[in-house]
């Protein structure tokens, strides 16, 4: 099912995953100036507008979890779905040493009309995903680029993130990545834990849901196959630590 701010993949899915991708899109809707936040289209195919590889992760892990998927249809710049209502960065001016033109001068009005149009269908949708099922268990796909501008290179292929009152499913889920000898795996890298607000934080921690966010690096999922690839490494380890869980 695709709706304006998402698309939903296999909602009768009996499967007790939930795969979500926050960042999935890097459109702009035409009724945020014109379609055009005002960046070439070269900044638009970066890291600052969407998780590069992220939405064809999402796709492949949820058909081999026969799993319920909500993936986002606007890009983060418009208005940033992993980010509370009050968090500062909810629309982005700068990213990345990127000025975003037309989010300089925006508004209470302007961030109001995103908020309704985008970024609250898109969390009402999370939510009744979420509640279909008293047991749901909900991982987050996003990437993260090699490096930021100015920046040391990230060595991790892959982090895992995770809040300390809730690492049912992240810590076997670590320590399952880690027995691989050819991966660099971070915890709470590249970036710590969780914002207040932020999706897993309003859909699963707040709730009590078994969760954890899965950070890609980009470059090894830009292409269908590093996407199909990475699903496919991941789906058996995921349905390991659900199979040996007590969650």
């Amino acid at each position: 099912m695709t709706e304006r701010a998402h698309e939903i993949i296999g909602a009768d899915r009996p499967s007790r995953w939930l795969i979500t991708c926050d960042h999935a899109s890097n459109f702009v809707p035409p009724e945020v100036n014109g379609g055009d936040l005002g960046l070439p289209a070269r900044d638009m195919e970066r890291h600052i507008a969407h998780d590069i590889g992220a939405a064809g992760v999402t796709r492949h892990l949820a058909e081999r979890l026969q799993a319920r998927a909500l993936l986002s249809r606007f890009s983060r710049l418009v208005i940033d779905p992993n980010r509370g209502e009050d968090d500062p960065t909810l629309v982005m001016k700068l990213y990345d040493g990127t000025i975003i033109p037309a989010n300089r001068h925006v508004d209470q009005a302007e961030i109001a009309r995103r908020l309704n149009a985008w970024h609250r269908p898109y969390h009402a949708a999370y939510a009744k995903l979420a509640a279909a099922r008293p047991d749901t268990v909900i991982v987050a796909v996003h990437s993260f680029t090699p490096r930021l501008n100015g920046r040391a290179p990230r060595p991790w292929h892959v982090g895992l993130l995770y809040a300390e009152r809730d690492p049912r499913l992240a810590r076997p889920l670590l320590e399952r990545l880690r027995a691989e000898p050819d991966l660099c795996v971070g915890e709470n890298e590249p970036y710590a834990g969780h914002l207040p607000g932020d999706s897993i934080d309003r859909h699963a921690l707040q709730t009590g849901r078994p969760n954890v966010l899965i950070e890609l690096r980009h470059d090894l999922i830009k292409t269908e196959a590093g996407q199909r690839e990475w699903a496919e490494r991941l789906a058996p380890m995921l349905t390991g630590v659900l199979e040996n869980g007590d969650f």
